[in-house]
């Protein structure tokens, strides 16, 4: 499975909307240009965001997006399921082998519980203390 830049650019929302949380609506004009994106495009991803419940809109001259809850409470997966569908590496329901679809099944599981077991508060929070587990595989 790859995230698309709608999983991606949609975290970015998010994490903005996230560091911003209490401070009042935050417009996608100021995250548009933050972070160097398509305001027209960061609008396309908001609105099933809204629809999800995960962000409110706020009208008028001092509008934007606020979360709809705290950091804590809205994972990464709630983010990507939203705009990105549900999780799979492979459609592994018409797999014959049962070895093969147990491995997609692990994948799918291991996947889903990272992006489920990580907020956005964990997200802004983020501290990089170089810790390297980069692990190369060949195939």
């Amino acid at each position: 499975m790859k995230i698309s830049t709608k999983g991606r650019y949609g975290l970015t929302i998010m994490m903005e909307l996230a560091t911003r949380f209490g401070e009042g609506p935050t417009s996608l004009k100021s995250i548009a240009e933050k972070h160097q994106l398509s305001e027209h495009y960061l609008e396309q991803l908001v609105a099933p965001l809204r629809n999800a419940g995960l962000v409110k809109s706020i009208r008028g001259a001092y509008g934007g997006y606020i979360l709809s809850k705290a950091a804590e409470d809205i994972s990464a997966g709630d983010v990507i399921r939203v705009l990105e569908g549900p999780i799979s590496p492979v459609d592994f329901t018409e797999e014959d082998d049962p070895a093969k679809r147990d491995l997609w099944v692990r994948i799918r599981d291991s996947i889903a519980e990272v992006l489920d077991s990580t907020t956005l508060y964990d997200l802004i929070n983020y501290k990089d203390e170089g810790i390297n587990d980069n692990y190369m595989f060949y195939i």
